[in-house]
């Protein structure tokens, strides 16, 4: 096999081994040559006009830097490649890689590269090794408009936010930037945020609980105090009437014994102050909703009348609403 040149053995390890046929071109390869190598297995060619110059599998990155040098050098990485590339936990796996790129732009998807032409791209995209990614609110709600089902709409809009990712402001105005335009699962996901849902199975435990013709207003992630005004601990939900909180005990949140123990404090510094903490699984949230309905309307009855007795308090937050 032919010595690289130093110019392209260096763009081959600044993207970790994959080139674009004019690099190999300009280092003084010809077609027939590259014919050679991917029909003698020495190379692939992974996306049209694009070569790794090692064989095997490729590497999450690795698709990712062939997905951008085939899109092109205005290409912005987004979707759920981008929530990926971030490290969301609740994201959907996907071979795909997602981009966007000028809409005067003349390249279409190919293979694992999906390709869609944008009327603005991404002003707040981050630069990573040899491709640029959109912003976080960006890449959340272009994943929300290709998915087709709620669940992992909300779990990617609630992890956004409660990781840190983004806030509700920027949130608000891609949902805005994008109108209407399959947005009605994230529009709906981004509600339940805005009303204090702060994950996926809060918001189905929300969802269960609206239908019901006993309980009153529920209270999500709120903000208590006691009596003599010290903070306490912030429950999933709480109906302020009876002093009930509402926990979704979700695994990821008790993967150690040092979550584990704090999850039993804060239990423990609710009870000592007169609430009744409930707490129900994703898993029977979605399994029988309508006995875990039943079980919070049976508590809430028993104890109607008893949050004004132990004079824990809610306390007002303001929350921003959606105008796009």
């Amino acid at each position: 096999m032919r010595e690289q040149p130093p110019e392209l053995a260096d763009a081959a390890e600044r993207q970790q081994q994959i080139v674009t046929r004019a690099q190999l071109l300009a280092a003084g390869f010809d077609d027939m040559y590259l014919y050679r190598q991917t029909r003698r297995s020495q190379w692939q060619r992974v996306l049209p006009g694009t070569y790794a110059l090692v064989t095997g599998t490729l590497t999450d990155e690795q698709r990712r830097i062939a997905a951008a040098l085939y899109a092109g050098p205005e290409a912005q990485l987004t979707g759920l490649a981008a929530l990926i590339w971030y490290g969301f936990r609740q994201s959907p796996r996907t071979d795909d890689v997602h981009l966007i790129v000028p809409h005067q732009a003349r390249r279409s998807s190919a293979g694992f590269a999906r390709v869609a032409r944008a009327l603005a791209l991404d002003a707040k995209a981050r630069q990573a090794s040899v491709y640029r990614v959109c912003s976080p609110a960006r890449a959340v709600v272009d994943a929300a408009r290709d998915l087709r089902h709620l669940r992992p709409v909300r779990a990617i809009v609630a992890e956004a936010v409660q990781r840190g990712f983004t806030d509700l402001a920027r949130l608000d105005e891609e949902i805005g930037r994008a109108r209407r335009s399959r947005t009605a699962l994230v529009r709906k996901a981004f509600s339940e945020v805005v009303q204090g849902v702060r994950s996926a199975p809060e918001a189905e435990l929300r969802e269960c609980l609206t239908s019901s013709p006993v309980l009153p207003e529920i209270r999500w992630n709120p903000r208590l105090t006691a009596g003599n005004g010290t903070s306490l601990p912030t429950p999933d939900g709480y109906l302020a009437d009876s002093a009930v909180a509402l926990e979704v005990d979700s695994q990821e949140y008790h993967f150690s014994p040092g979550d584990w123990a704090r999850t039993l404090d804060r239990h423990n510094e609710l009870s000592r102050h007169g609430i009744l903490i409930l707490h129900f699984t994703p898993a029977q949230i979605r399994r029988d909703p309508a006995r875990v309905r039943r079980t919070v309307e049976d508590a809430y009855e028993s104890r109607r009348g008893l949050g004004a007795a132990n004079r824990v308090r809610v306390q007002p937050v303001d929350v921003p609403g959606n105008d796009g």
